[in-house]
C-alpha cells in the first residue's frame, strides 16, 4: 500500500466520542487527499467497517490487560513498516503504548508524534489504576511534538495536573452539519413512532447510564414538568425507573432524527466532559440546549442556550421551563442562533482543515490557520 502520511492509533473502535471523530477525521472529503491509516490496538469495533469502506486500512493488534509488552512491539514493527510521516494517538491508552513503539521502531526523529486528550476534571473520574495511567503519561508528557485537546477546559485541567508538551493545541469536535440539521419529515415521523403529538413538547437527554452523566438529575427534572415529554437516550437508558413521561429508548441508530423531532437538550452532565458531541449535535439540529456548566459547555453554546450549576435540580428545571416557555418568534431566533453557531464555529469541515493543517504542515501551521490562543 501507499505509506500513509498519518498513523492514528487508538485504543478501540467501539462507539465514542473520540472513535466516532476520528472516524469522521479519516472518511472525511478533502480537495487534497492524503493517505492515512488506523492501528486499533484491540479489536474490531463499530467504527472498523466504516473506515475500511472508505479505503482507509485498519490495522488490528489485539490488546488485552496482559499482553501490552506484545502489542508495543507490533506496533513498532506496523510503524517501521508503514514509515509515516506523523502518528495522532488518541486517549491515553494509545498516548501511552504509542510513544515507546515510535522509539523501538527506530524512526522518533522521523516521524512527528501528536498526543490526544478527550476529556477534562480528570481527577474526579477515575479510579487509582486509571489515575497511576495519567501520572504517568503527566512524566512522557515532553516526549510527544505536541498534544492535541478538543477542549479549552481539557487543556487547562491537564496543565494543571502536569502535562509540559512542547505545543498544547486545541481542536474542537467537529460536527457534520449536513447529518445533524433541522428536518420536518424526520421530526412528524419519529413523533409517530414513539406516540408524541405534534406539537407536545419534548425534551431528551442523550448518554450512556454512567455516574459522570448524573441521569438522576435528569429523573428530576422529569418528574418536576409532568406537562413535558421526556426521552432519555443511550446505553442503559431502557433500564431506568422513570416516571411515566419519560421514553426510555436506550441506544439509537438515527439520532439526527431524534434530534429533528426535540424541542429542548438536556445535558446534567456532573464532570468528565471535554467537548461534548451531544450538545454540539442538538444544536446544529437547531436545538436549544441546557447544560451544566462542565467541559467546554459554555464555549460551545455561547448565548444559543443555558448553562446550569451541576447538580442542580433547580436550576435545570427553571431553564428548562424558560426556554419551553419561549414565544414562537424567540423559539425561531434561537433555533437560528443554534445552528448558525455550529455551522461557522464547530463544523467537521473546520475541525478537518485544522487536523490537516497541522499534519501538512506542523504546530505552527495549525497556529497560524487557528490563531494561537493560550
Amino acid at each position: 500500500m501507499t505509506r500513509p502520511a498519518v498513523l492514528h492509533v487508538i485504543p478501540s473502535l467501539v462507539t465514542g466520542g473520540a472513535e466516532h471523530m476520528l472516524a469522521s477525521l479519516v472518511t472525511a472529503k478533502r480537495a487534497a487527499p492524503y493517505p492515512q491509516a488506523v492501528a486499533n490496538l484491540m479489536a474490531e469495533g463499530v467504527y472498523t467497517d466504516v473506515i475500511r469502506n472508505a479505503g482507509v486500512p485498519v490495522y488490528e493488534l489485539g490488546l488485552n490487560t496482559l499482553n501490552w509488552p506484545i502489542v508495543i512491539v507490533r506496533l513498532a514493527a506496523l510503524i517501521r513498516k508503514l514509515s509515516p510521516a506523523a502518528i495522532q494517538s488518541w486517549l491515553y491508552y494509545g498516548d501511552l503504548i504509542t510513544t515507546p513503539a515510535l522509539y523501538l521502531s527506530g524512526r522518533r526523529r522521523d516521524t512527528k508524534l501528536y498526543w490526544g486528550v478527550r476529556c477534562s476534571d480528570i481527577s474526579q473520574r477515575f479510579n487509582a489504576q486509571s489515575r497511576l495511567m495519567v501520572a504517568v503519561c503527566v512524566r512522557m508528557s515532553h516526549l510527544p511534538d505536541a498534544v492535541i485537546a478538543n477542549s479549552y477546559a481539557g487543556r487547562n485541567d491537564h496543565r494543571r495536573i502536569g502535562y509540559r508538551p512542547p505545543a498544547f493545541a486545541v481542536i474542537p469536535n467537529g460536527i457534520d452539519t449536513d447529518a445533524f440539521r433541522p428536518n420536518d419529515a424526520d421530526r412528524a415521523r419519529i413523533r409517530a413512532e414513539l406516540g408524541i403529538a405534534k406539537d407536545a413538547p419534548l425534551v431528551i437527554h442523550v448518554a450512556r447510564v454512567n455516574p459522570m452523566k448524573d441521569h438522576g438529575t435528569f429523573l428530576q427534572v422529569a418528574a418536576a414538568l409532568p406537562e413535558f415529554r421526556f426521552a432519555a437516550i443511550g446505553r442503559g437508558t431502557e433500564a431506568l425507573q422513570a416516571p411515566s413521561n419519560v421514553l426510555r429508548l436506550g441506544i439509537r441508530q438515527d439520532m439526527p432524527a431524534i434530534y429533528a423531532a426535540a424541542d429542548c437538550l438536556i445535558s446534567t452532565s456532573l464532570f468528565g466532559e471535554g467537548f461534548s458531541n451531544v450538545i454540539a449535535e442538538a444544536m446544529a439540529s437547531g436545538i436549544p440546549v441546557v447544560a451544566t456548566d462542565v467541559g467546554d459547555a459554555r464555549e460551545i453554546i455561547g448565548d444559543a442556550g443555558l448553562v446550569a450549576p451541576t447538580g442542580s435540580a433547580a436550576a435545570m428545571i427553571d431553564a428548562v421551563r424558560k426556554l419551553m416557555g419561549e414565544s414562537s418568534e424567540q423559539r425561531q431566533n434561537r433555533t437560528n442562533l443554534c445552528r448558525e453557531r455550529i455551522v461557522t464555529q464547530f463544523s467537521l469541515d473546520r475541525a478537518v482543515a485544522n487536523f490537516d493543517a497541522l499534519y501538512n504542515g506542523g504546530i505552527e501551521a495549525l497556529e497560524a490557520k487557528r490563531g494561537a490562543r493560550n
